[in-house]
């Protein structure tokens, strides 16, 4: 099969970069608005026998929610498979409601598991997705196979040119992000060949409200790396940083994969606490000023999807990807 790359119109930007790698050109789409506020979308190439990937992030932005989004990729999938693709593949590096996985209170959805079933009623067979909240969660929320990426190989290259000869730990900034926090600090280890502790910040929610006040782990006099899987706020972040100074860090550092920078988010990334932010640009920063997103360093995701895109069409192994990216990509 013929491999073809695509997305909305939204997503033209990071469709472009992944195909650029993989050395074709998108596929055109069309994508029509009508008065009342409907839409139709429809690729404008012959499509029949092709292995169709679309790339494709699924969170909010300006003029278009989440779950527009989510409906306009979901017609363009089905137009796909109506129109002949021999397969359908769905990447989306942000996936919306993957943190819905589990219920929390009485009567509560599970948003995650709804949206699988969505997807896969318009014959979608595979996706992919980075660095969700839960990766089980999300592998058994779908019937159809999916893949898993981390960015943890292009937050290694990135560290390993710019920290290499400090005194490094790792800290988890809840319990919930200690096996996110334990696979950078091992990889750094292996990589540097010396220990590279890890720490852990107590913090519970409930209702909105943040508590807790223990700390595990031993951070004076070193560089303190906060990993975390996404910031919204960015409060549990700050919060984690500022346990750390108190705690005799030399200094913090923010890692996470998805910045989405809601709510109170420029003044958070803006406080000295946090000397500086490394994330991916899985979501485009839009919900920033200039000024504060000159604090954030964006990792592009790009070569990271191509390489994966490649090795399932090829019928290889993506587990092997973490090994044999971070030598070939730029940061």
């Amino acid at each position: 099969m013929t491999l073809a790359v695509l997305s909305l119109a939204c997503g033209t930007e990071l469709a472009r970069a992944v195909a650029d790698r993989l050395g074709v050109a998108p596929l055109p789409v069309e994508e029509r608005a009508f008065e009342d506020g409907e839409h139709k979308i429809r690729p404008l190439a012959c499509v029949r026998g092709l292995e169709v990937f679309l790339v494709q992030g699924l969170h909010g932005e300006p003029g278009l929610s989440a779950d527009e989004k989510i409906v306009r990729t979901l017609f363009l999938a089905a137009a796909l498979r109506d129109h002949g693709a021999a397969r359908v593949t769905l990447v989306a590096p942000y996936l919306a409601y993957a943190r819905k996985d589990r219920r929390t209170k009485l009567r509560d959805p599970v948003s995650i598991r709804y949206l699988a079933q969505l997807v896969e009623a318009v014959g979608i067979e595979r996706v992919v997705a980075l660095d969700v909240h839960n990766p089980a969660a999300f592998e058994n929320a779908f019937r159809i196979e999916t893949v898993h990426l981390e960015a943890r190989p292009l937050f290694l290259r990135h560290l390993l040119l710019r920290t290499s000869e400090r005194p490094l730990v790792v800290v988890a900034p809840d319990a919930g992000g200690v096996k996110r926090a334990e696979a950078l600090r091992r990889g750094l280890e292996e990589a540097l060949g010396r220990p590279v502790p890890l720490a852990l910040v107590e913090k519970h929610r409930s209702a909105g409200v943040v508590s807790g006040e223990a700390f595990a782990g031993e951070v004076a006099g070193c560089l303190a790396l906060v990993v975390d899987d996404l910031v919204s706020t960015g409060g549990t972040m700050l919060r984690c940083a500022r346990a750390c100074l108190a705690r005799g860090a030399a200094e913090v550092r923010a890692i996470a994969t998805h910045g989405l920078f809601t709510g109170e988010a420029a003044a958070v990334l803006a406080d000295p606490a946090v000397a500086a932010w490394l994330l991916t640009d899985s979501v485009p920063p839009f919900r920033l000023a200039a000024e504060v997103r000159s604090r954030v360093t964006f990792v592009p995701i790009a070569p990271l999807l191509a390489e994966a895109i490649r090795r399932l069409h090829d019928g290889r192994s993506v587990e092997e990807l973490g090994e044999a990216l971070p030598a070939s990509v730029e940061v």
